[in-house]
C-alpha cells in the first residue's frame, strides 16, 4: 500500500473502531504496514501519535454525549474505553478543560477534535539530498532504553545528556573502566538507533557505535542489523533542527512520493559526526532500510 493510502487507511480503520478496545498492532495489520513504522510515521506527518488520536477523537464524542447531560458519567466511562468514571473525569477535564457535568447546554466548553483528512503536497521529497547504498550486516553496541511514542520526543534527549555526561570525562583522562573504553573503541555516540518494541505504544532506543569486536561490558547491549539496502538522507545545520527538519520530510514527502522503494526492516539510524553539533555546517544523516517496491 502506498504511504499516503497506509495513512488514510489508518484513519478510517480507527474511525470505524472509535468504541473497540484498538491498538497499534490491529491498525497497522489493518493497512498493512509494520507498527513501528505506522507509528512512528504518523506522528512525523499528522503531529499525533496513534494513541492521542484516538484518545482526542473518543474525548471529542464523549463531550458530545454529555453535551445532552442525560447520560451519567459511568456510563460515557464505559463506552469510550474508561475503566472507572473518575478515570475517565480526569481524563475528560484534563483535554477539555472542563468537567463533563460541567458542559451540558455548553457546546462553547468542549474542544472540537475531527476526524483528520490527510492531504499531501509533495513538495520535493524525491530532490532530497540522499543516496541508496547496500551494506553488508554488522553489529551495534550501546546503550538501549524502551520509552513510548507518546513521550519519547521529550524522553530522549534526556537520555543523550545522561550518556553525554558519562562521556565528557574521557576527553580528559581517558577511558578507567570496561564500558568507558568500550565507548571510546566503538565510538559510541555515532548513532541513534530506533527500533521495534514488544509493547504496543512502545520502542527501543540505543545510543551506539559499530561494535569491533571484543569483551562486551554490563550495561551495553549488541545489536545484529541485516544486509540490506539503505537510503542515507544527508542533514546539514545545527542539532536538533536540522535532523527534526529532514526526518519530517522523509516521511511526508518522500515515502509518499517516490515509486522505487519501500521500508524495509523495523529499525532506522541517526548518524552524527562527531563533532560540534551546534555548528552551523555540522553534518548528521538519517537511514531508513529500504527495498523495492514489488
Amino acid at each position: 500500500m502506498e504511504w499516503t493510502e497506509c495513512l488514510r487507511g489508518a484513519i478510517a480503520y480507527m474511525e470505524r473502531n472509535l468504541l473497540e478496545n484498538i491498538g497499534p498492532g490491529d491498525i497497522a495489520e489493518c493497512v498493512h504496514v509494520s507498527p513501528f513504522y505506522l507509528q512512528h510515521g504518523f506522528r512525523m506527518v499528522t503531529g499525533y501519535t496513534l494513541g492521542e488520536y484516538l484518545r482526542g477523537r473518543r474525548l471529542y464524542l464523549a463531550a458530545l454525549d454529555a453535551l445532552q447531560g442525560d447520560v451519567p458519567i459511568g456510563e460515557l466511562a464505559y463506552k469510550y474505553g474508561y475503566d472507572t468514571p473518575e478515570s475517565f473525569t480526569k481524563a475528560f477535564t484534563r483535554f477539555h478543560g472542563v468537567a463533563p457535568t460541567k458542559v451540558r447546554g455548553n457546546s462553547r466548553a468542549i474542544k472540537p477534535f475531527l476526524p483528520l483528512t490527510v492531504k499531501i503536497e509533495i513538495q520535493g521529497g524525491n530532490e532530497m539530498d540522499y543516496k541508496i547504498e547496500k551494506m553488508d550486516d554488522f553489529t551495534l553496541i550501546g546503550f538501549v532504553r524502551q520509552f513510548e511514542h507518546e513521550n519519547s520526543y521529550g524522553a530522549i534527549p534526556k537520555f543523550w545528556d545522561e550518556v553525554m555526561e558519562m562521556e565528557a570525562p574521557l576527553f580528559q583522562h581517558g577511558p578507567q573502566n570496561p564500558v568507558e573504553k568500550a565507548i571510546c573503541d566503538h565510538k559510541i555516540g555515532e548513532f541513534g538507533v530506533c527500533f521495534g518494541g514488544f509493547e504496543p505504544g512502545r520502542f527501543f532506543y540505543m545510543i551506539a557505535g559499530i561494535y569491533q569486536g571484543g569483551p562486551i561490558p554490563v550495561g551495553l547491549t549488541t545489536v545484529h542489523v541485516p544486509a540490506s539496502q539503505w537510503a542515507k538522507f544527508r542533514c546539514a545545520g545545527p542539532l536538533p533542527g536540522s535532523l527534526q527538519s529532514v526526518n519530517t520530510k522523509v516521511f511526508s514527502e518522500w515515502l509518499p512520493g517516490n515509486n522505487q522503494y519501500e521500508l524495509s526492516l523495523d529499525l532506522n539510524l541517526e548518524w552524527y559526526s562527531m563533532e560540534d553539533c551546534s555548528s552551523p555546517d555540522y553534518e548528521s544523516g538519517i537511514w531508513l532500510p529500504v527495498k523495492p517496491k514489488a
